[in-house]
């Protein structure tokens, strides 16, 4: 019999968060991680002599405040700080659009009066709908079981009721909206200009594998614009140290709570007893038993790698067979010798501490979908860069400087059956050459360099196919659908077995949601009142 009460396989963010929720409920938690550093995809590496950065998750925002309130991570030394400009869109022929605090809407109207009196109303709408969003971010979604009709009838009604505080906000026609259309289709309904429409398009681009026309992409643009920074709703900001600071202060946390974390513990398969989860077997082939076991993996890589196939339930086999994962992410971290001068507004400033998008319009986004599609990568990609070193002095070395590139689209498999070995460099000349085209002497500027395919993504980080969602977020694989219907309440099919990674309601991004909820499904079944 174990003296453990949970283990968690994978120490990204949402395994700590889960092991420091159950270690202050007083549970004896055990995680283990197959890399040797902790924070999965929420890491701040040394990726060139010198230069450090957020190896892959890049900026914050959608953390939720709960969690940095209920585990103290301040107290455990995290500081966000806000951008000082939340976005910058610099276009071809010399132009450019701001998005900052009090301007935005002046910016707007350089390109379209009209638009510019028009953006309040489309926050004030997108913002109704956000709000109801955010208010069930930290709740179990309702469990739709099939074949148990008064089970389900019970918990449609949570689905009504979110419905319901919808309509009495004046979000139920936006979301539906939302969930059914594209993000362009809906931008086009608001906008004239481009430059406005691509800015905000954007999100619904962002890791997912689509045109901003493909219905229901909607969906991705909202997702993105539910979180907040230092309570500022919307906001997106830098975690000082990079993201790794994140998940170090949540480690701290749950080490203060009793629970051990190992690292180079890479797991085999879930010990399955009397039908029920027991623990886990490493690779080195050390058993480990628990009362309970927490998956902090994709929901691919648990029931067609970890559990026992002939102990997975045949629907739940066949959905992951049909489970759509792939962002079609390229991902850099560049350093440089000096800040970039881009040609729409040259010398530094406040514009190259945001989001730097390089997608000038829906109809250049839609093309780097299509390219890719054909062709195996956009041959004008979309890109967003970072540099949070005009942040964060402790990245670089004085006077130089760190970028994140984030890129798409790419495939993540080829239809010819090339690898991404063969194909690595040549997209990441692609993506500096880009950067050039907006930015002269970017290129020159470069000192070193980190590619990140979608194979990279998945063998270091564990991401299938690169998918920083953990699985697409498609109405199908949304909310009570997330990962399988009947278990979106984080408890498996297996009992003692929990879902606690972003293949979970309410999806990717560091949010530490899908921690939070698994630890109390985990907590109600473990200490019963």
């Amino acid at each position: 019999m174990s003296d453990l009460d949970a283990i968690i396989i994978g120490a990204g963010h949402n395994g700590l968060t889960c092991a420091a929720y159950l270690g202050m409920a007083g549970l004896r938690v055990r995680v283990l991680e197959r890399r040797d550093v902790v924070g999965g995809a929420c890491v701040t590496e040394e990726f060139y002599p010198g230069f450090r950065n957020s190896t892959a998750a890049y900026t914050v925002s959608l953390l939720q405040s709960k969690i940095v309130r209920d585990l103290k991570l301040q107290d455990h030394g995290l500081r966000i700080v806000e951008r000082r400009v939340q976005n910058f869109l610099p276009l071809p022929d010399g132009r450019y659009l701001l998005a900052a605090e009090g301007r935005t809407q002046r910016e707007i109207a350089k390109f379209s009066v009209t638009d510019a009196e028009r953006y309040p109303a489309y926050q004030a709408e997108i913002n109704r709908v956000a709000a109801v969003l955010r208010s069930i971010v930290l709740d179990a979604p309702p469990n739709l079981v099939l074949g148990n009709i008064g089970h389900s009838m019970r918990e449609l009604g949570k689905i009504a009721a979110v419905g319901t505080r919808l309509w009495r906000d004046g979000g139920l026609k936006p979301a539906v909206r939302l969930l059914r259309k594209s993000a362009g289709d809906i931008l086009d309904g608001w906008f004239d200009s481009d430059p406005i429409k691509a800015l905000l398009g954007f999100d619904a681009v962002v890791g997912n594998f689509a045109s901003p026309y493909t219905p229901g992409c909607g969906y991705v643009l909202l997702h993105h614009v539910f979180g907040e920074v230092n309570g500022k709703r919307g906001a997106w900001g830098h975690a000082i140290g990079g993201m790794g600071a994140i998940t170090q202060a949540m480690a701290s946390v749950a080490a203060e709570h009793g629970a051990r974390i190992d690292v180079g513990a890479p797991v085999r398969e879930v010990i399955v007893e009397r039908g029920r989860a027991a623990g886990v077997v490493l690779k080195d082939g050390t058993p480990v038993r628990a009362r309970a076991v927490i998956a902090n993996v994709d929901p691919q890589q648990l029931f067609q790698g970890l559990v026992p196939r002939d102990l997975v339930p045949r629907a739940v086999e066949a959905r992951m067979q049909r489970w759509k994962a792939g962002s079609a992410t390229f991902r850099m971290n560049v350093a440089l010798s000096k800040l970039p001068d881009f040609s729409a507004l040259p010398g530094n400033g406040d514009h190259l501490t945001a989001g730097i998008i390089l997608a000038p319009s829906l109809a250049y986004m839609d093309r780097a979908y299509r390219d890719c599609i054909r062709d195996g990568w956009s041959r004008a990609p979309i890109i967003e860069m970072l540099i949070p070193s005009t942040l964060d002095d402790s990245l670089a070395p004085p006077g130089a400087h760190v970028a994140s590139l984030f890129c798409q689209h790419v495939a993540p498999l080829f239809a010819d059956g090339a690898s991404w070995e063969q194909h690595r460099e040549t997209v990441a000349d692609l993506m500096i050459d880009t950067v050039e085209t907006f930015a002269p002497g970017f290129k020159a500027s470069v000192i070193g360099r980190q590619s990140l395919s979608p194979l990279d993504l998945e063998r270091v980080f564990g991401l299938p196919n690169g998918d920083i969602f953990h699985g697409a977020l498609t109405l199908d694989q949304l909310y009570s659908a997330r990962p399988v219907l009947g278990y979106a309440a984080y408890r498996m099919p297996l009992p003692g077995l929990y879902l606690c990674g972003s293949g979970a309601h309410p999806g990717g991004g560091v949010t530490g949601a899908p921690g939070h909820n698994a630890a109390q499904a985990v907590i109600t079944d473990l200490l019963p009142r």
